[in-house]
């Protein structure tokens, strides 16, 4: 028989930790500072249990990034200006012994210590979590599908490397920051820049899809922005090689995967509602399917859903690049709000820390109210959101689509623009694209775009 573990020696067990590890890898480093970008991939200064290894791995860190020289001497006075040991004597004693008492400052050797580290690191922070949701578990006003999101969320936190509770030095996100950059200048730089949406002069202006970024695609009815959002997903899935997550709160998964077919076989839309098809179209339909069904897409149709479930499907996604949401004014709180407007702000607010914590773009589309055709201006302004509250504040990117063939039968039907009302990242300005209704495709314009 098992015996039962009590509650106190759940809480007063010892957390797991590598004393020789922390070591090794400090003293390697110092030994051997051109160890540092491997390291920097696995560890951060909470890796470590004893906060004097946080201090000094911090210090290393530091010093890497302001390109100064690593050794015993140097780190030992870094050391002493942050105060890590009580006396200099102390920092000179434990420094010297670190270094002393490294196996070996091969690549393999140090990597191996890090992993140890980061190992003791993970198990420390699965027992942290694990007693935060015994601790809300153990309130009577506790609800179950809340600590499930919560217990779910804490993992995905531990899986992705993030402390969500961690307020951070400049110095740390220095050196993160000049990582990112590294990574951004060198010749894996398309891997970490924004996702291509498609549409060249798009990209420039908003510097493609980045990550943690909300955004907002608006239009009025009819205009195509569900096709638009369509076909920037059909080409991240497509060229990025990345999982794109889709939810239709409006169309079924059969009305979507006709669109995609129709856009991507280029064979009209009519033709696949009606089952009107050549032999021709089938040929263009079967590799349209193979091309499509390659492509790492998901869809979920469910009519119903809060920002908690899609997250929560989300997070056993792998290899998640983007998000599409159509659309906003369909989608619940999954809570009791009498303003409407009220729940639209919680909702886009949500979105926003849904985007930041899985680390990607999200998309959402939205109506735009009807003061737009009281107007003699069509053209939609930011005030054009329906049930603003707070969708400007929160998005990061705001884009209207706009076809002025649906109000002056004298323009082209093909004309439109893409609109970039708000954008965080640099300018804004209208985008022009070329409407192909019958396979529910937008194209890029050659004569590109047009100051706003």
């Amino acid at each position: 028989m098992v015996p039962e573990l009590s509650s106190t020696d759940f809480y007063s067990q010892a957390l797991p930790f590598s004393l020789e590890a922390e070591q090794s890898v400090l003293g390697a480093l110092i030994l051997a500072p051109q160890r540092v970008p491997e390291v920097l991939e696995l560890l951060k200064p909470e890796s470590f249990y004893r906060s004097s290894h946080q201090a000094l791995y911090a210090i290393l860190l530091r010093m890497f990034t302001m390109g100064e020289s690593i050794d015993v001497i140097t780190v030992m006075e870094n050391a002493r200006q942050d105060k890590v040991f009580e006396t200099t004597e102390d920092a000179k004693v434990y420094i010297t012994t670190l270094a002393d008492m490294v196996p070996s400052t091969s690549s393999s050797s140090v990597n191996r210590y890090a992993v140890i580290v980061q190992e003791k690191y993970y198990l420390r922070s699965l027992i942290n979590a694990s007693r935060e949701v015994v601790d809300n578990a153990m309130d009577p006003q506790a609800k179950a599908s809340e600590l499930l999101d919560l217990a779910e969320q804490r993992i995905y936190d531990i899986r992705q490397g993030r402390d969500a509770g961690s307020i951070l030095p400049i110095s740390k996100i220095l050196v993160e920051t000049y990582d990112h950059l590294q990574r951004i200048s060198g010749e894996d730089r398309k891997n970490y820049l924004g996702l291509s949406t498609g549409y060249g002069d798009l990209d420039t202006m908003i510097t493609g899809l980045n990550k943690s970024d909300f955004i907002l695609i608006a239009a009025r009815p009819g205009v195509g922005k569900t096709a638009f959002a369509l076909n920037i997903a059909s080409n991240v899935a497509k060229n990025s090689g990345k999982a794109v997550a889709i939810f239709s709160l409006e169309m079924s998964r059969e009305q979507l995967a006709q669109r995609l077919l129709s856009s991507e076989a280029l064979v009209e839309l009519q033709k696949l509602l009606t089952g009107n098809l050549t032999d021709d179209d089938w040929v263009k339909i079967a590799r349209a399917t193979q091309t499509l069904a390659a492509s790492g897409i998901y869809v979920d149709d469910n009519a119903i859903i809060t920002v908690a479930e899609i997250k929560a499907k989300l997070r056993r996604i792998k290899d998640l690049g983007l998000v599409v949401i159509d659309y906003l004014q369909l989608m619940t709180s999954g809570r009791s709000i009498q303003n409407r407007v009220q729940e639209v702000s919680e909702i886009t607010r949500n979105l926003k820390l849904m985007a930041k914590e899985l680390n990607v773009p999200v998309i959402t589309l939205s109506q735009l109210s009807r003061s737009i055709e009281s107007r003699s201006e069509h053209k939609p302004m930011l005030s054009d959101l329906r049930e603003s509250g707070s969708i400007e504040q929160d998005a990061d990117i705001v884009m209207f689509l706009h076809r002025e063939a649906l109000y002056n039968e004298e323009e082209s039907v093909n004309d439109a623009k893409c609109i970039v009302a708000k954008n965080r990242h640099g300018e804004t300005g209208s985008i022009n694209l070329y409407w192909d209704g019958q396979y529910t495709r937008y194209s890029s314009v050659a004569y590109g775009r047009s100051p706003d």
